[in-house]
């Protein structure tokens, strides 16, 4: 039989609240320490008038990410989330914690992952990408929840409503309608000739059902044929190119996802031997040797973030909170790989772009 957390004897007077179920089967409980903290951090304004800053107890965040903490992960996520702490007046060490969990890509490490932070008494878990979000919603029922850079929120079933989630979600969505045709649109403006394009993307963040809905009504827009290739993982690699480059497919557009960061380095190097023009989901992704990213401002995303934070440990409940959509998009245009491939970028693509990289 697998091993019980075990949860000691309550004291007299103190009151432990569920918010959830480990992976064995064990019930999470909400502390007596993490309702002080969020008790805390409610109080009204002090008798001056002036806002009371973040004080007295410390509270504990907690990030559960399927992505990796590489330096660019840690520069776009995580510290443009620490400066909005900062700036609503969070400081580590002194009144806010922030616990870091990484998954590396590795999906099956979630659950474990998640089991840890919420053995840490933590007071707000935050998620980042649909997939840790969703293990979230269905573990934990009650600890407040704040899920960045997922999917549409309500078509993915996370929340029953954008502007009254319920429940103990809320959040700040990375998705924005018809981007991925308006990134297909972008190699069709610097291709106009090419009469196919792939997409490559991981079944395990994105439903391939989903995806052969929008390349159904892509097709006949764009004047191209799409081929969609899964990749699970580094083994899918070679496989899923031989294919893509047998079909004499003109260029690929990859779906953001974990595995897909962690392994952008391949996956470029692949694109490279291949000469294959490629549109990626980040400005990041470009340093493997990518041509095009068309995305959500990430960095904007996290630091956005922060509010959400403040919010529900002074008080307010997640449920009440609105989830929210980025309102940031980033085109990015590696000019090193357009002449590394031979190719002269238009000018309306140019003139479009918010990162040039020379």
């Amino acid at each position: 039989m697998a091993p019980r957390l075990h949860i000691p004897r309550a004291r007299p007077r103190r009151v432990d609240k569920v918010i959830g179920m480990t992976s064995n089967g064990a019930r999470i409980v909400l502390s007596r320490r993490a309702a002080i903290v969020t008790a805390f951090a409610a109080l009204a304004m002090p008798s001056g008038g002036q806002p009371r800053r973040a004080e007295a107890a410390k509270a504990r965040l907690g990030i559960l990410s399927a992505s990796t903490p590489d330096p660019v992960t840690l520069r776009t996520q995580i510290e443009p989330l620490r400066q909005g702490m900062r700036e609503l007046g969070y400081v580590e060490g002194q009144n806010l914690s922030i616990e870091l969990r990484w998954a590396e890509g590795k999906f099956e490490r979630l659950p474990a992952l998640l089991d840890e932070l919420l053995r840490l008494d933590i007071d707000v878990l935050m998620t980042t990408s649909p997939r840790p979000a969703m293990l979230a919603k269905e573990v934990v029922k009650t600890l407040p929840i704040i899920a960045v850079g997922v999917d549409d929120p309500v078509k993915s079933g996370l929340v029953a409503d954008h502007i009254r989630p319920g429940g103990n979600i809320t959040g700040i969505s990375a998705a924005f309608d018809g981007l991925m045709q308006k990134r297909l649109q972008l190699l069709k403006d610097i291709l106009p000739t090419a009469r196919r394009f792939a997409i490559v993307f991981n079944p395990n963040t994105l439903p391939r059902a989903e995806l052969a809905r929008g390349v159904a009504r892509w097709e006949p827009a764009l004047g191209v044929a799409l081929q969609i290739e899964e990749v699970r993982g580094p083994d899918d690699f070679e496989p899923a190119f031989a294919s893509i480059v047998g079909a004499g497919t003109n260029a690929i557009a990859l779906v953001a996802d974990p595995m897909i960061w962690t392994e952008r380095t391949r996956l470029g190097a692949l694109c490279t031997k291949h000469r294959l023009p490629s549109i990626w989901g980040g400005a990041a992704y470009l340093e493997a040797g990518g041509l095009l990213s068309y995305q959500g401002d990430w960095s904007a995303l996290f630091y956005r973030a922060a509010a959400f934070v403040d919010k529900i440990l002074k008080g307010t409940k997640p449920g009440d909170i609105p989830f929210e959509q980025g309102t940031k998009l980033e085109l990015a245009v590696n000019l090193q790989a357009a002449k590394a491939l031979g190719l002269t970028i238009p000018h309306s693509v140019l003139v479009s772009a918010d990162r040039l990289i020379e």
